[in-house]
């Protein structure tokens, strides 16, 4: 099998359903032969290597590990689902204290035994706020390190695809911005339908006012909708989204998908949240993105909503105030 590079990934959080399915997809993306796999539950995390073993893969040196030091040491990307998983009846933010302390020690471990590494996603939910966290401590640069956002605006296309009866291909451009969560911003001044400004057909007998409020309600409870249908969180979808993301860091396909970014300044400034972004090889490239007046108010209120939980984060004392984090991080404003 070609690999993409020789450089070691390494997986946190690999014995659980996201970080199984992200080794899987990792080596059938045929990424790199040097995959390591860190989980601190040994049991279930040598279950999902004898797994990997049996799928055969050809030119594979995946290893495992439950210490943390000898999993990111030489690690040159790292994607990261480790920390507690969403239940049902949960919401993302009432992960907050516990994920945000994962994301801190995450964070310090990457300045510890991997500084060189060249790009980190983060999955754990609330993962603008976990992301961010992770950069304030890694001491890495705000290019190198994205979350997860894609799901929501890939779920947007797939629910207008459903309303059309039409391929997803033939939507184009469908996004969702701000926080990744219930407070996200629904865009539909960007998405196309057969070529079609999706903005034209809002309001006639082919998408109704009704019927696109629907849409956009299932798009910000789909997370919910896959708890309730599968008595547990999505896994698949944001492990192959995620992978999709480290690829496109490694030199593979760019990602075009929005991201989770850090925002150092303007009326965005010093918080994580989807934008507009294409990660490549040279890092991650972003820009706020400008919709209607009233997407960009979604926008606002959504951003407001990842302050407040910035801001309990600093008061919980697991960050410190927004102009002490360049004693951290020096690259952060």
């Amino acid at each position: 099998m070609k690999f993409l590079t020789e450089e070691k990934l390494t997986i946190v959080g690999a014995a659980g359903m996201i970080g199984s399915n992200m080794v899987q997809t990792a080596l059938m993306m045929g990424l790199t032969p040097n995959v390591c796999a860190y989980d601190p539950y040994q049991p279930a995390l040598e279950g999902m290597a004898e797994e990997m073993a049996h799928c055969a893969f050809e030119g594979v040196n995946l290893t495992y590990t439950n210490q943390i030091d000898e999993a990111l040491k030489g690690a040159k990307y790292v994607v990261s689902s480790g920390g507690a998983a969403r239940k049902a009846g949960m919401t993302r933010e009432e992960l907050l204290q516990g994920n945000a302390e994962i994301a801190a020690q995450f964070g310090k471990d990457i300045r510890t035994y991997c500084p060189d590494v060249k790009h980190v996603v983060v999955v754990f939910n609330p993962a603008d706020i976990t992301g961010l966290i992770t950069l304030i401590y890694s001491g890495l640069k705000p290019s190198q390190v994205s979350t997860l956002a894609a799901l929501d605006s890939t779920r947007l296309r797939s629910e207008l695809a459903r309303h059309f009866n039409i391929p997803a291909d033939r939507i184009t451009n469908a996004r969702t911005y701000g926080g990744h969560g219930e407070q996200m911003a629904v865009f539909a001044s960007t998405t196309h339908i057969n070529g079609q400004p999706l903005t034209s057909l809002i309001g006639t007998p082919a998408l109704t006012d009704e019927q696109w409020s629907d849409i956009r309600q299932k798009v910000i409870q789909g997370g919910k909708r896959i708890i309730e249908l599968r008595g547990r969180s999505s896994f698949q979808s944001p492990a192959y989204l995620s992978i999709e993301m480290i690829r496109a860091a490694m030199g593979g396909e760019p990602f075009l998908w929005p991201a989770g970014v850090y925002i150092p300044e303007g009326e965005f400034s010093h918080i994580m949240m989807a934008a507009e972004t294409v990660i490549d090889k040279e890092g991650i490239h972003s820009k706020i993105p400008h919709g209607t007046p009233e997407e960009f108010a979604a926008l606002q209120s959504s951003y407001a909503h990842l302050v407040k939980l910035r801001d309990e984060v600093i008061q919980m004392g697991i960050i410190p105030p927004i102009d002490k984090w360049h004693e951290l991080n020096p690259h952060l404003k």
